[in-house]
C-alpha cells in the first residue's frame, strides 16, 4: 500500500465542493485523514477566499489511476477540464506526495513543488503528516513548515461540515460519519 496526500481546495461554494469530494475520495479510498480547513486568499488572481485543506489515504493504486480519479472527481464537482489554471474554481485535487516517489513527467510532478512554496498546502501536510519525510528535501513537514516564512499569507483555521477541523481530533473518520 502506498501513501498518499492530496491537497483539496475551492472557491466557489467550497464547503459544498469539499465536502462533495470528500465524500467521493472516502467512497474511492476508504478511511481517510483530514487535516483542519484553511481559509486564504486567492493566488494569482483576483477571487474570492479559498478554503483549502490536505486529506490523506492509502491504496494499492497506480498514481496514474489516482491522478484520473482524482479528475473524475473534480467533473464531479462541476470543474471542466479545460478550467484555467489561475481563476476561481470549483475545486482543485493536486497529488502532494505519492509514498516516496519522485516522477516528472508533462502535467505531473511528485513531490509537488508547491508544496513547500504554499502554506496553504505545507501547514495542513505538517498539521497530519508532521513526521513524514520529504522524498527530495530529506526534511520532515515539521521541519519544513517551522522553517517556513510566515506572515506572507495569511491562513484561517475555519470549520468544514461534520470533517474534523483540529489537529488533536480524530482525523481517521470518514465525512460520511459526520464526526
Amino acid at each position: 500500500m502506498t501513501h498518499v496526500y492530496v491537497a483539496a481546495g475551492s472557491n466557489v461554494e467550497p464547503e459544498r465542493y469539499l465536502t462533495v469530494a470528500l465524500r467521493a475520495l472516502a467512497t474511492a479510498y476508504g478511511p481517510l485523514t483530514l487535516s483542519p480547513a484553511y481559509r486564504n486568499k486567492a493566488v494569482g488572481f483576483e477571487g474570492a477566499d479559498f478554503i483549502n485543506l490536505v486529506v490523506g489515504f492509502s491504496t494499492e493504486d497506480s498514481v496514474a489511476a489516482v491522478r484520473q480519479q482524482l479528475q473524475k472527481i473534480e467533473a464531479a464537482c462541476d470543474r471542466p477540464p479545460d478550467a484555467p489554471k489561475w481563476a476561481p474554481r470549483t475545486m482543485d485535487l493536486d497529488i502532494l506526495l505519492f509514498g516516496d516517489l519522485v516522477c516528472q513527467q508533462p502535467g505531473l510532478v511528485i513531490p509537488r513543488p508547491d508544496l513547500v512554496k504554499r502554506p496553504y498546502m505545507l501547514k495542513p501536510m505538517a498539521d497530519i503528516a508532521p513526521d513524514v519525510r520529504h522524498p527530495t528535501l530529506d526534511k520532515t513537514m515539521r521541519e519544513l513548515w517551522e522553517s517556513f516564512p510566515g506572515g506572507e499569507h495569511a491562513m484561517v483555521e475555519v470549520p468544514l461540515g461534520g470533517a474534523p477541523t483540529s489537529p488533536h481530533s480524530d482525523r481517521h473518520r470518514s465525512p460520511e460519519s459526520g464526526r
